[in-house]
């Protein structure tokens, strides 16, 4: 998990977060006022569409910097075998299925702080998911999630 300021450039991230952002890793814009302006709180960049082996991972870095955890919201669509709640640190987080696409999941914390995060899809290239991740942690990003991933090009199948 990494950390991140506003970068001035929506194609580059401050140096060394560069290097760590990799397929498993999440970066988050840490605003937790009413006065969020971004639509995106973070990204997130799975390995894989198993939930079961990215979900606890996730939540257990998310959990060590804005606390508990109690819902997510995800497309079922978009990943293999949703369940309806998992363990994390020994705690129960329910798991809710929202309409909200493959490129987006919600984090809830307490009854009603809620963080949306860009998922960046497991087979995008490392230029494509950094210049997605770096335009999703900008606190002026009004792109929604799915226009992101198309003006980077992190959506497409990579060609053969």
């Amino acid at each position: 998990m990494t950390g991140s300021d506003s970068p001035s450039d929506s194609r580059h991230l401050p140096s060394g977060v560069h290097e760590a952002v990799r397929p498993g890793c999440a970066l988050l814009r840490l605003e937790t006022t009413e006065s969020r302006e971004g639509v995106l709180d973070g990204a997130w960049w799975p390995r894989s569409r198993d939930i079961g082996a990215e979900l606890p991972e996730l939540l257990s870095a998310l959990t060590r910097h804005l606390g508990p955890v109690t819902r997510v919201g995800l497309d079922t669509t978009a990943w293999a075998g949703l369940p309806t709640r998992i363990v994390v640190d020994d705690r129960v987080v329910h798991i809710d299925s929202f309409p909200v696409g493959d490129d987006t999941v919600l984090i809830t914390r307490g009854d009603q702080d809620l963080f949306s995060l860009l998922v960046v899809p497991p087979n995008a290239t490392p230029e494509a998911a950094r210049a997605a991740m770096a335009q999703a942690v900008r606190a002026d990003n009004i792109s929604q999630a799915e226009q992101i991933l198309i003006d980077t090009g992190s959506g497409q199948e990579p060609s053969d």
